[in-house]
């Protein structure tokens, strides 16, 4: 007996053995497969909830206002690629509070490729990306010579207004 089939079976050896999950078909207009998992609870696919905050000003009163949409992932997206990191740093933190949000991103990253990613990740188109590329320093490892590894640095403006949140999971 293959060791998928003993997964899928629960055989009587005294262990728990845990099912795996399996995908289904459903037969709706969208003909995206759901996958099941063990508590039965049915999860779509290629769909991401965000969530968007927008502050508005009424006679000196600020108003948020906070909207969730869903947004439709694209399975050949390389926006997981293409952002490493929010970065998180005093600097970036004070320019967050002007709709400027700071990203760690690979070597071959462009203008493009960004801002193709946060539109995919977060459901918010960029108004202007800037990129900075940053040599790493020479530095000594004790007494070892070393240098810092280089990297590129992305820096997204959005709507006045508008927001994302990158500090979830960080």
């Amino acid at each position: 007996m293959g060791w998928l089939k003993k997964i899928l079976k629960n055989e009587d050896d005294g262990q728990k053995q845990t099912v795996a999950p399996r995908i289904v078909e459903t037969k709706t207009t969208e003909k995206q497969p759901v996958v099941e998992d063990s508590k039965n609870q049915a999860k779509k696919k290629n769909v991401k909830i965000v969530k968007t905050a927008k502050i508005s000003q009424d006679k000196g009163e600020e108003k948020v206002a906070i909207s969730k949409k869903k947004v439709k992932i694209d399975s050949n997206s390389i926006a997981h690629r293409v952002l490493l990191s929010p970065l998180v740093t005093e600097k970036s933190a004070i320019a967050e509070s002007q709709g400027k949000y700071s990203f760690l991103t690979v070597k071959w990253a462009t203008k493009l490729h960004v801002k193709k990613a946060i539109a995919d990740l977060f459901g918010e188109r960029p108004v202007a990306v800037n990129i900075i590329n940053i040599d790493g320093r020479q530095l000594n490892f004790k007494r070892m010579p070393g240098r810092r590894s280089d990297y590129k640095k992305a820096i997204i403006t959005l709507k006045k207004g508008a927001t994302i949140n990158i500090h979830t999971g960080v």
